[in-house]
């Protein structure tokens, strides 16, 4: 019998449980992974305390993973026992074994480690779209990343350099500020410190930015919308801080014709011709050597309540794993 993170109920970190678990044999279409390691994701915090809402209850903690391919179910050709393969927004990755839908993963290549791809499938792949297809990012682009140190900071402030861009992040401590310096940012305003709306219009010459993307949530707004330029684009894509209040749109107007947009990632990989090219876009810019990644934090599985007490607690840098 293998071994799964359980969600019994929902609440706080408590509620993580380690039990037995047995995932089944593939079916028509699916495959079973012998998993490796699973990314740590403040989705599944969200998930876990019932902001986001389960299908099922109980239910498999996770949302993304790699290891090898044990077994394919009828009909699956896109891979075979022994392939190393990698998914996100596949609920149960915190588990030893996991079925999963075949058109849903992808190969690995022999460059990329598993466990780096565990941490990067939804990390990496939301830097993807934020940075080439919410906004695409170029040599004239100013942009603002809060959370500059996280695990998606990490990679999309390399990301976005890479694209030529000038790049100014958030973080909340010396340490954090400097580890974000170090991966790409050109500035970094520790937000504890100083006022970042203050710093983003002195460090731009008051141009401020074309866009801002913004996954802390209630503690940033409106004073994100106060570091565009007219007609710039506010991207919010999480709420680490707490689930913001309903919007007058109105603000948008007032603040100089702005645009928003709360995009996923599983609207930007729902085809599997999407998946694939994200994944291959990921993939190369780790494997060319211009992002780098950064697992900050390395937690057995049956750990996994202290991995989200540290996740939410503000206490990690870069990206978060459970190793199986």
């Amino acid at each position: 019998m293998s071994k799964a993170i359980i969600v019994n109920k929902t609440g706080g970190p408590e509620v993580l449980s380690f039990e037995d678990y047995d995932p089944g044999e593939p079916g028509k279409g699916e495959i079973l992974v012998e998993q490796k390691a699973a990314g740590i994701n403040f989705i599944d915090v969200y998930f876990r305390t019932g902001l986001y809402k389960s299908d099922k209850m109980p239910f498999v903690a996770g949302k993304e993973g790699a290891g090898i391919v044990k077994a394919v179910g009828e009909g699956v050709t896109l891979f075979k026992p022994g392939d190393r393969v990698a998914y996100n927004g596949v609920s149960g990755s915190y588990a030893e074994k996991i079925v999963i839908a075949a058109d849903r993963a992808v190969l690995v290549p022999d460059a990329i480690e598993l466990e780096t791809a565990a941490a990067v499938m939804l990390k990496g792949m939301t830097a993807e779209y934020l940075l080439r297809r919410t906004y695409p990012v170029d040599s004239d682009t100013v942009l603002l990343f809060h959370a500059a140190a996280g695990g998606v900071g990490l990679i999309a402030g390399q990301w976005a350099k890479h694209l030529g861009a000038t790049v100014i992040g958030t973080a909340g401590s010396k340490e954090k500020c400097d580890l974000a310096l170090k991966n790409g940012y050109d500035h970094v305003i520790n937000y504890r410190e100083a006022d970042f709306v203050k710093e983003v219009a002195r460090i731009t010459g008051g141009r401020k930015c074309d866009v801002v993307y913004d996954s802390v949530g209630k503690d940033t707004f409106p004073a994100s919308l106060d570091c565009l330029r007219p007609r710039g684009l506010w991207v919010t894509f999480g709420q680490s801080s707490g689930k913001l209040d309903p919007i007058d749109t109105a603000i948008l107007n007032q603040k100089g014709s702005l645009y928003a947009t709360r995009p996923t990632l599983f609207s930007y990989v729902s085809t599997r011709a999407e998946l694939e090219a994200s994944a291959k876009a990921l993939f190369d810019v780790i494997a060319s050597g211009a992002v780098k990644i950064t697992i900050g934090q390395r937690y057995p599985l049956a750990e996994a309540a202290k991995a989200h007490i540290d996740l939410e607690g503000r206490k990690t840098t870069g990206a978060s794993i459970l190793t199986i």
